[in-house]
This record gives C-alpha cells, sequence and structure tokens, in this order.
C-alpha cells in the first residue's frame, strides 16, 4: 500500500522543524498529503485548580493567560509551517485522491493533545512525530505513546536533524513478535522502493516466533531482495548494538515493533525500544 496521508503533531519547537522537513521530504517521495496539526490547550483546563483554593478571579487571570499563550503559539506554529512548505515546493491544499504532487494543510483543534492526535492517526498511514527534545525522558511523551498504543498505525520518530535521504536503505528490526511482524507490514511499501534492504537479529534480542531467515523468504514473495546481520549488544545494551548495526548499513530508515515487553517494565528497566527512541539520529518507524 502506498503512503498517501501523512499525519503530523506540531510543537513549534526545533525538534518540531526537523519533524516538518522530514514529513514534507516524505510526502515529496510518495506524493503524499500532509496534515499539520497543532493541538491548543484548552484554557477550561485551569478550572480544576479552583480546587486548591485559588479564587475565581485568579483562575479567570489564568485562563486569560493560557488562552493568549495558546494564540500566539498557534500563530507561530503556522507561520513555521507556511515557511516550511515553500521551501519543500509543496502545494498547500486538501487532500485529494490520485494527486500527481505533493499536498499539504494546517489544522488547529482544541483539546488533549495526546487523546486527539491519537484518534485522528487511525485515518493516517503514518504519523510523524518529533524526536524529544535532549534532555527530555521520552517515556513521559504521552503523544508518541499514545499513537503507538491507540492508533493501530504505525509512527515514525523524526531524528533531531532532518535526514538528507530517507528510506534508500532499510533495515528490519527482527525479533519474530507480533509487533516486529507489524514493522515489516509497515516497511513493505518502503522496502519495495528501496536500493538495499537488511534484517537485524540477534540472539538476545530474539523472541518466540519465526527466524530471520523465514522473514527472506516472506519478504522474496513480495519482490523484496534482503540479507540478515547478527549483532550483539554493547556493553549489555542490545539497542545499542541494534543502532550500531544500522548505522553499519548504512540505514536512512529503521521499521521495528515497539514494546515486545510492557511499557512499565522498560520504564523502570530500560530496554531496546527506549534505547533506540532516545538515542537513535535515524528515522525510526514503530509498530505495535
Amino acid at each position: 500500500m502506498a503512503i498517501r496521508k501523512i499525519l503530523l503533531p506540531l510543537t513549534g519547537t526545533a525538534a518540531g522543524e526537523a519533524a516538518l522537513s522530514t514529513a514534507l521530504s516524505i510526502a515529496n517521495i510518495w506524493k503524499a498529503h500532509v496534515t499539520a496539526l497543532h493541538v491548543r490547550i484548552d484554557s477550561r483546563d485551569v478550572a480544576p485548580l479552583a480546587g486548591e483554593g485559588l479564587s475565581g478571579a485568579m483562575i479567570e487571570e489564568m485562563m486569560s493567560a493560557t488562552e493568549k499563550e495558546s494564540t500566539e503559539r498557534a500563530h507561530a506554529v503556522h507561520t513555521m509551517f507556511d515557511r516550511f512548505v515553500a521551501q519543500h515546493h509543496v502545494t498547500l491544499a486538501p487532500g485529494r485522491w490520485g494527486s500527481d504532487t505533493a499536498t499539504a494543510s494546517f489544522a488547529t483543534i482544541t483539546g488533549r493533545e495526546e487523546d486527539l492526535v491519537a484518534q485522528q492517526a487511525r485515518l493516517a498511514d503514518l504519523t510523524i512525530v518529533p524526536h524529544p527534545d535532549s534532555g527530555e525522558d521520552v517515556s513521559s511523551s504521552d503523544a508518541l505513546h499514545a499513537v503507538l498504543f491507540d492508533s493501530g498505525r504505525p509512527v515514525l520518530i523524526s531524528p533531531q536533524v532532518a535526514p538528507q535521504e530517507i528510506g534508500k536503505r532499510i533495515c528490519i528490526a527482527w525479533n519474530g513478535t507480533a509487533e516486529s511482524a507489524a514493522a515489516v507490514l509497515a516497511a513493505l511499501p518502503w522496502m519495495r522502493r528501496a536500493d538495499g534492504v537488511r534484517v537485524l537479529t540477534s540472539d538476545e534480542y530474539h523472541r518466540r516466533g519465526p527466524q530471520a531467515a523465514d522473514l527472506l523468504t516472506y519478504l522474496a514473495l513480495h519482490g523484496v531482495q534482503a540479507d540478515i546481520a547478527t549483532f550483539r549488544g554493547i556493553d549489555r545494551e542490545v539497542g545499542a548494538g541494534l543502532l550500531k548495526a544500522a548505522s553499519d548499513f548504512g540505514c536512512d530508515l529503521l521499521s521495528m515493533g515497539a514494546y515486545s515487553h510492557s511499557r512499565l517494565r522498560q520504564l523502570i528497566l530500560g530496554g531496546v525500544t527506549r534505547h533506540v527512541l532516545e538515542k537513535s539520529k535515524l528515522p525510526v518507524m514503530m509498530s505495535r
């Protein structure tokens, strides 16, 4: 299936700029439509603070300040969007089926970002989210995890610096799980266009399920020729070994399953998903 609709939650940060550039580049590759979605904070969300001893006048003042800040942020993000669309030679227009050019549109809605983004992502072929800002704990990224756990669609985590190319050399992180199988399906359109495809596997990473050689047979049925590379963890970090193996291949798109173990376990003990989210410098497409 070709990629026709891309959803991009926009925040206006430097990471958001890289994600916007990445989304528009992908749109040009696939002649797809990018819906840039800015979720405004609902000023009424400060109302529950009234139960903390604040007076009605103070609550009203806080709501007014929140609304003003939200309006200013929305304007700044929309301005950034228009500038980047012009730079990438993408047409400003609603998405149209069968379009022979990349298009983009901007939408603003009010509410809880993690809820609304996950809902909108259910009718997108791919959702692109910014990489967490430097120093930010990725495990607290509610919007990212909402898309992963509540959309049923793949999500691409943009690197902090927009890539020059994407989808030419693809790596599949394979561990035999249902999540990695979903990652293969999400990457199939990309793999058919790629110059090279490599399956990355490791005894430390593999769970119960088909082996990497079985995956190569499956991919061949879809007209995709791939090879296998076996990696080892670095300093007991499987994720570090995975990223090094991807780098050694010159990978510009890594597709992998997310959270084969529970998110809580990875939050406490760490894990491959968490390491890749925090450390990767290349576009990573994750599926559950």
